[in-house]
């Protein structure tokens, strides 16, 4: 920006009569923004242009300082402390709809609160990314050149003070307020208790503000220092965390996540505003003021941001929904050999009624139904199918991914900053591949062989085989990755497999929020009809597994449903499940339409299928986990590097677990 545009703005400034505070604030933001996607960097130069061209005007400078000044002391700022950048009371639902009217008809603005004084200055989508990025010494340069040493702003410091102090004693008094609120008397009875840390809070701080104002008026001679209102704010935080993790084991509700979350956002508020209330950290408090006003400028632009508040919200919730799973995620991996046979076992069992589920499948189709018919029976078959083998405690291989990613994401965020040990993460990720070949070796191994038996069997006792040859050479062709769309097909029951997890996981969250174990005992019909033992394992049994029984059940609903969404709309909407997929293979192998090399390679596309289904519903719950926990993956290559070197150095681990301390002394006793 050349100078001569910098006199043209400072001139437009001196042409005005009647200055108006708002418009002059717009007009020297819309000077400094850069072009749509263009660099901050050239707002640096801007500043200090600016900067230079008001020092060198003292009169325009006094000028601007009055009129701001006049308008800082006569506006309201208790919204822009308490509203701006904190979550809404309203809720999700209330707050969503509260932006679609604001966007449609929004409100007009009034230039004498600051909350709107701030929309009208950062008008544009793209300010808070370049607000953000400039640094602080850049913001402070531009302050201190408006304001200087030009004119008398003590009644605008004392109103600024004033609703500083005022802003402190509210959200304090709403802190309190809120251990009232009956979730959070659910998570901790013991809240109410009179010297609770939010009353105890809110008590010091109301004493802060009274002896600040009085020391600031000259009635009292010794300053009251927050140091005690910190301490008490720290414990808040505590007390938040705990219900935080409180809610994890008795469950959250969206409500529930969102007040925690403003409660934790109010804190940090408080703390804030107390930093830059400190006399004698002058430093610390105008580095503050910019880290907040920075934070004011981007909640503000996205005041009406209906995706940030979905994101947001999505973030909190799935975090109560995702540690139920990163918690069943360690039951999935396998750290020795007796578990590792214990999930071939596991997954061997699953196998065989898969087999068994993908021959109903077969003889339903087989009746000639009509298609809706056909799905229901389809849906029931496969959804009843995978709560037997949930009750059995067997294990189908691509159920694992939504728990173990959760698992892992918990692991990357005990990391350092929230980053991940890599080293660490790349001896778990191994040891979540191992695991998954298993279970995937288990499913196969069992449902295949068993498929076949079975046709060899009824192709026997019959004289006929079980599947024609078009039935047969529709099962091949569902194999091809491409002309049958395999992949395309493995991915959306990888989709399914993630939304399952997360449906799981809200049920179990849901059941925990209700207390549904002490419901089921104390249930008026149960207590009639069952004794109190059978009553006792029922509500425990339900307890432990009623994200998994409603999870597994949506599971067969999706996978039976897909087909028929497709056949209805046209779509390419399908699914092509590993252990389903190599029973068909088996049930084709009986009819002696293959020769053992193209037996071979189909079993190679059922592997390729089951590595699609595994990979996708990994990706997805990964990220999601991850996304709720603010963790970060780290160095991808690195990770990658560190992983080979696992596999270089013990190749064997990738299928096989190391042997434990038991087996190496059972080994030695063997010798």
């Amino acid at each position: 920006m050349s100078s001569t545009k910098v006199d043209a703005l400072l001139q437009q400034f001196e042409c005005v009569d009647d200055l108006a505070a708002i418009d002059t604030l717009r007009a020297i933001i819309d000077w400094l923004r850069p072009p749509a996607g263009g660099s901050s960097a050239a707002v640096l130069g801007r500043i200090e242009e600016l900067a230079l061209a008001l020092e060198a005007r003292a009169a325009l400078r006094e000028r601007l300082f009055k009129v701001l000044a006049a308008w800082v002391a006569t506006a309201r700022h208790l919204g822009i402390y308490t509203e701006i950048g904190l979550f809404s009371r309203r809720g999700f639902v209330k707050e969503c709809l509260h932006r679609v009217y604001e966007r449609l008809n929004p409100a007009a603005l009034d230039a004498q609160d600051l909350k709107d004084a701030f929309a009208l200055v950062f008008h544009d989508a793209d300010d808070s990314r370049w607000v953000r990025a400039l640094p602080e010494d850049a913001w402070l340069r531009l302050f201190d050149a408006v304001v200087g040493d030009a004119g008398n702003g003590q009644e605008a410091v004392r109103q600024a003070r004033n609703e500083l102090l005022y802003a402190i004693e509210m959200l304090a008094l709403w802190i309190a307020a809120e251990e009232l609120d009956p979730d959070l008397q659910r998570l901790d009875p013991r809240l109410t208790a009179r010297d609770s840390a939010f009353v105890a809070q809110q008590r010091e701080l109301a004493a802060f503000v009274r002896d600040y104002a009085r020391w600031i008026e000259g009635d009292s001679p010794e300053f009251h220092d927050d140091a005690h209102a910190r301490v008490l704010l720290a414990q808040c935080g505590e007390q938040v965390e705990r219900l935080r993790k409180r809610a994890v084991q008795r469950g959250s509700t969206v409500g529930l996540t969102y007040l925690l979350e403003r409660l934790e956002q109010t804190l940090d508020r408080i703390a804030t505003l107390l930093t830059l209330l400190d006399p004698a950290e002058r430093e610390r408090s105008r580095a503050t003021a910019v880290g907040l006003f920075k934070a004011l400028v981007t909640a503000t632009v996205r005041r009406h941001d209906i995706a940030a508040l979905w994101h947001e919200s999505v973030g909190l919730v799935s975090r109560s929904v995702s540690e139920h799973a990163s918690r069943t995620g360690e039951h999935y991996i396998t750290h020795n050999r007796a578990e590792y046979l214990h999930m071939l076992r596991a997954a061997g069992g699953a196998g065989c009624i898969i087999a068994v589920m993908a021959l109903i499948k077969i003889q339903i189709v087989a009746l000639g139904l009509s298609a809706g018919h056909a799905t229901v029976w389809i849906c029931l078959n496969y959804g009843f199918g995978f709560v037997l083998i949930h009750v059995l405690h067997f294990t189908v291989a691509t159920k694992q991914p939504a728990m173990t990613a959760a698992h892992l994401a918990a692991a990357i965020e005990k990391g350092d900053r929230g980053a991940a040990d890599l080293r660490k993460l790349a001896d778990l990720l191994i040891a979540v591949g191992r695991s998954q070949f298993a279970a995937v070796l288990g499913n196969v191994a069992l449902a295949l062989p068993l498929a076949a038996l079975i046709g060899w069997i009824i192709g026997t006792w019959t004289d006929t085989p079980l599947l024609p040859p078009p039935v047969a050479s529709y099962q091949l062709e569902a194999l091809h990755p491409f002309s049958g769309g395999a992949l395309l097909y493995a991915a959306i029951a990888g989709v399914w497999l993630f939304v399952a997890g997360l449906i799981a996981g809200y049920f179990d969250n849901r059941g925990a929020c209700l207390d549904l174990s002490a419901r089921l005992r104390a249930h008026p019909l149960l207590r009639r009809r069952l004794s109190d033992s059978r009553r006792e394992r029922l509500a425990a049994y339900i307890d432990a597994n009623y994200g998994a029984l409603v999870g597994n059940f949506c599971f067969g609903v999706l996978l039976g449903v897909t087909g028929y969404l497709g056949f209805v709309t046209g779509l390419p909407l399908d699914i092509r499940h590993v252990a389903f997929s190599s029973a068909n293979l088996g049930f084709v192998l009986p009819g002696h339409y293959l020769d053992w090399m193209s037996a071979v390679g189909y079993l190679v596309l059922v592997i390729l299928i089951g590595a699609v289904n595994l990979w996708v519903s990994f990706a997805l719950a990964l990220y999601v986990a991850l996304s709720a926990r603010a963790a970060e993956l780290g160095s991808l290559r690195m990770l990658l590097e560190l992983y080979v070197e696992r596999i270089r150095a013990r190749p064997a681990e990738l299928i096989l677990p190391p042997p434990s301390a038991t087996d190496k002394a059972t080994a030695t006793a063997d010798d």
